[in-house]
């Protein structure tokens, strides 16, 4: 079912003092909806693992910057300690990643996934990333484009 039939109100219905916070609901609503989908079958499968979407992100993020530094992995996902430190450890103790000393400053610990550890990533984002080639193609160029600009802008802070 489609992000408008979730809808609980018509946009085209609103006085127009109350159509932009209509039509910003409405991207909030696509947004919420768009995510859960986009995330529903990678959680399950973290789920029967007992994992999160958490280590998900771990995985993701030491899949396209293998060998980085912990504190590095820290900035690039914008988290806490605190918020990394379980999770991180639980991969590493399934087996899922790595974490070794740097050969020349033995204060850092330099994270890779492990074969195991890829074969799993591959598995939860290139769901993702099939699903998003898909619509993509659905939407064509411009949309894609137009996508991309929107959520650049909102990870920006904006």
């Amino acid at each position: 079912m489609g992000v408008s039939a979730k809808r609980p109100y018509n946009v085209n219905m609103v006085d127009s003092n109350d159509r932009r916070e209509a039509e910003l609901n409405a991207a909030l609503e696509a947004l919420h909806f768009g995510f859960r989908a986009l995330t529903a079958r990678p959680d399950a499968r973290l789920a029967e693992l007992g994992y999160s979407r958490v280590h998900h992100r771990i995985l993701y993020f030491l899949g396209r910057n293998p060998d980085v530094s912990v504190q590095a992995l820290l900035d690039i996902m914008r988290v806490s300690k605190q918020y990394l430190h379980r999770p991180l450890r639980r991969l590493v103790e399934d087996g899922y990643v790595t974490a070794r000393r740097d050969a020349r400053d033995r204060r850092l610990k330099r994270l890779r996934l492990t074969a195991r550890g890829r074969a799993l990533e591959a598995q939860l984002s290139g769901e993702q990333r099939a699903r998003l080639a898909a619509v993509f193609e659905r939407a064509g160029p411009a949309a894609e484009a137009g996508w991309r600009r929107v959520m650049a802008l909102l990870a920006e802070g904006l």
